[in-house]
């Protein structure tokens, strides 16, 4: 059984990052995972680094 998807949250403007929904608009599709999105990937909304976002679903 798969892993369920999970969401990561942007410390600086709380968007956030479902794994469900990817980023078709910078290119990650649906289903990509947090460990697959690029380390140089940006925030959508704010220009943060995906160091600055924290996981929020977890088991």
């Amino acid at each position: 059984m798969a892993d369920a998807f999970k969401r990561y949250r942007c410390m600086n403007c709380s968007h956030i990052y479902d794994e469900a929904e990817g980023d078709p608009d910078s290119g990650l599709e649906p289903g990509t995972r947090w460990e697959d999105v690029p380390d140089d990937w940006i925030c959508p909304e704010c220009g943060s680094e995906k160091r600055d976002y924290t996981l929020i679903d977890w088991e």
